[in-house]
């Protein structure tokens, strides 16, 4: 028996440690989760079949935004200010997966050093290893997770590269894009699909002498954002200035993130939300097991490796090859 299958508890020792609020389980479940193991992802699948009627009960916020933005010391005084309030927080940060060796650099941690001191905090940085992104793959269920072990509020933070801003934005309710006053192409380096998937976009590190350059900035975000067109959930969104290190304009957020899930929940947009959330996701899965289905089998596996050759020669077009690779695998499913 392998070490990660002396490691893993049974099926009922993980939901009623989630259910007690066991964050040391919830971290051993997260694992679980993550594990590229079959026998482990079934059963991964098999505890969240268990504790979903457990979930949907937190406010899920992503938090995005450019390296060096500031997300993670947004996050450590924002979460500071949730806990005073006697919210239970559970902070999902996506860390960068190191190229070489594939292993997560988990730096975000040690950023929230006070915060993850907290007993009604539980951080988990999970590596996304290089997955579409920049967000891991198994970060909405432990989403589900977290909510199974008591959390109301649940922040995502991702790396803030490429698609991660669209893929965050199918597991979250509120999203929440940071920007600096003093980027120089605030405008400019905001893409339209992005501004027009924002709830909120706070300017951060508002200090320091930058206060008019924000707010001149702040009116002009305002404007481009009105200039999208009113959006189908009837939502105008904001932009607002923040200082974390001075505390300032976090109970703003706060209060707009709260403004935010009453009218979208008196609307029903709430709701209907997290079902278009759902079924995406289940589209998503059923795309990821049959691709890893195909990359695991061993005739597909010593095909490419005959026909790399020719293509990288381009002596086919690649397309044509892909083509007739998975109609061989899908032909094989038929004929077993």
């Amino acid at each position: 028996m392998s070490n990660s299958n002396r490691n893993r508890l049974n099926l009922s020792a993980y939901e009623q440690g989630l259910l007690a609020q066991d964050t040391l389980i919830l971290s051993r479940a997260i694992t679980l989760l993550e594990s590229k193991l079959e026998s482990d992802q079934l059963l991964g699948d098999q505890l969240l079949d268990r504790v979903m009627k457990y979930t949907g009960n937190s406010i899920r916020i992503g938090v995005t935004g450019a390296g060096g933005v500031g997300k993670s010391t947004f996050i450590e005084y924002f979460g500071q200010l949730l806990v005073k309030k006697g919210k239970r927080l559970a902070v999902l940060t996506i860390d960068p997966s190191s190229q070489k060796s594939r292993g997560s650099i988990l730096g975000d941690k040690t950023r929230m050093e006070s915060l993850s001191k907290d007993q009604n905090v539980f951080i988990r940085p999970s590596p996304n290893a290089q997955s579409l992104g920049g967000v891991g793959m198994r970060t909405r269920e432990s989403i589900l997770l977290c909510e199974a072990a008591g959390y109301d509020v649940v922040l995502v933070e991702t790396v803030g590269v490429g698609q991660s801003e669209f893929i965050v934005n199918e597991m979250v309710d509120f999203f929440l894009l940071l920007v600096q006053p003093d980027s120089g192409d605030e405008l400019q380096g905001i893409k339209r699909g992005i501004m027009e998937m924002a709830d909120a976009i706070v300017m951060t590190k508002v200090d320091g002498g930058l206060e008019s350059k924000a707010e001149e900035t702040k009116i002009a975000l305002q404007n481009a954002s009105q200039l999208l067109g009113v959006r189908g959930d009837g939502w105008i969104p904001k932009v607002l200035l923040c200082s974390s290190k001075n505390k300032r304009g976090l109970e703003e957020i706060w209060q707009l993130i709260r403004d935010f899930e009453q009218k979208m929940k008196a609307s029903g947009y709430f709701n209907e939300n997290r079902i278009h959330q759902r079924e995406y996701w289940f589209y998503a899965y059923v795309q990821q097991i049959l691709e890893a289905r195909f990359y695991q089998n061993k005739d597909v596996k010593n095909k490419i490796q005959d026909i790399l050759p020719a293509i990288k020669e381009g002596d086919f077009s690649p397309q044509s090859m892909a083509r007739n690779l998975v109609n061989d695998f899908l032909n094989q499913i038929v004929r077993d």
